[in-house]
């Protein structure tokens, strides 16, 4: 029973945490990381990860990463495609060469440079969603600009983080073990599409004919679970799995009601857990060693999304002002950077020396976001109204 205790103390400190957070204009899960670095052995050493943590952490990535592809509105992306790409694909490459190049001036390992590049070019758009809709600006152009190259974003990412995974997991391995893996990977994309366009449509509608009390958020998990058990056996993180279960749902009539029916279950106990886990992992030791690394990606991981998604949407047409809307709004990681983070620690692309340094860079990054979003749209409608 002291599992129990301590997922009580961790839902009620997520919950104020997570409200005053708010309050002050900042991000919920700034909060539910402080919790996690306040209580864990980084500060006070009350709680410290255990099994149980790790199991309730692993499905909360599970969750969210339904979730995300549960929100990836492809219709919107259909309908920005080219302006989307562009700035998704700008924002992508530009973190992972400059924030990926920087790692290495500051001996990083190779590999472990590339992966914080990866982890840099996700975006969270959450947090920018939250500020545009205050600013009346999320049904514009430059809003669906956003929204649709986030999705782009989102699934340039997770294939990212599949194949340094899947390098990273063959690595060791002989020519044979390696063309397997790369075999079963491709076996799992082609069995995605497959089960995306075919078998979850006909698993919906056959949640309707069952006489049984949440039918239908039953079947989701089933679907969600199952494709996260598929992408681990066939040696990716079952996020990723989860992600393009999200995906396929999404494209289904009943997306909206089964986000209302999952959310709750993730937000209520699962994702709380997974984010104070990032937190329960921090280890302040020797971070002033890496003081100048954290002060250069903050400022790097900021700008390489403000000037890279800026000049995709200066390439598709936007006027400047509009595209410091864009380039402003896809600066936010949050969630997305920290799922990266955490798939990646546990796969070994990441080690303990660098961990908490990027989890900080992440944090700051977030905070500062908002701020610069809310600047540029007020620059953009006195630009509009001049």
């Amino acid at each position: 029973m002291e599992f129990v205790g301590v997922l009580v103390l961790i839902l009620v400190l997520t919950l104020l945490a997570g409200h005053f957070a708010q309050r002050m204009g900042f991000p919920a899960v700034v909060g539910q990381l402080l919790v996690g670095i306040i209580l864990g052995p980084g500060i006070l050493g009350i709680i410290h990860s255990d099994e149980l943590i790790s199991v309730f952490s692993e499905i909360g990535v599970i969750i969210l990463m339904f979730l995300a592809g549960l929100e990836s509105d492809l219709k919107m992306l259909k309908k920005y495609i080219k302006p989307a790409l562009v700035v998704a694909i700008l924002g992508v490459v530009l973190p992972i060469v400059l924030v990926g190049g920087a790692s290495l001036l500051f001996g990083v390992h190779p590999m472990e440079a590339l992966f914080i590049g990866v982890i840099f070019s996700a975006t969270s758009v959450s947090i920018s969603v939250e500020v545009l809709k205050e600013y009346h600006t999320l049904n514009t152009k430059e809003g669906a600009t956003i929204l649709g190259a986030a999705v782009a974003d989102d699934i340039i990412g997770v294939l990212l983080l599949g194949v340094m995974i899947a390098l990273t997991s063959s690595k060791s391995g002989s020519n044979s073990n390696v063309g397997m893996a790369i075999f079963y990977q491709v076996l799992f994309f082609i069995g995605v599409y497959v089960i995306g366009k075919w078998v979850v449509p006909m698993l919906m509608r056959l949640s309707d004919q069952l006489f049984i009390t949440a039918s239908r958020p039953v079947m989701t998990i089933i679907i969600c679970l199952g494709l996260a058990w598929l992408a681990d056996v066939a040696g990716l993180s079952g996020a990723i799995g989860a992600f393009f279960a999200g995906v396929a749902v999404s494209l289904t009539d009943e997306d909206d009601e089964i986000n209302e029916s999952i959310e709750p279950i993730g937000y209520a106990i699962f994702i709380p857990v997974f984010f104070v886990s990032v937190g329960l992992s921090m280890n302040f030791d020797g971070l002033q060693t890496v003081l100048g690394l954290i002060v250069v990606l903050t400022i790097l991981a900021t700008i390489t999304k403000l000037f890279g998604c800026g000049l995709g949407a200066r390439m598709s047409g936007f006027d400047l002002t509009s595209s410091g809307v864009i380039g402003a709004g896809m600066i936010s990681r949050g969630e997305m950077a920290l799922i990266t983070l955490q798939i990646g620690y546990g796969e070994h692309l990441m080690s303990e020396t660098y961990y908490s340094a990027i989890v900080l860079v992440i944090v700051l990054v977030t905070l500062i976001a908002p701020f610069i979003l809310k600047d540029a749209i007020k620059k953009n409608k006195a630009a509009t109204h001049a």
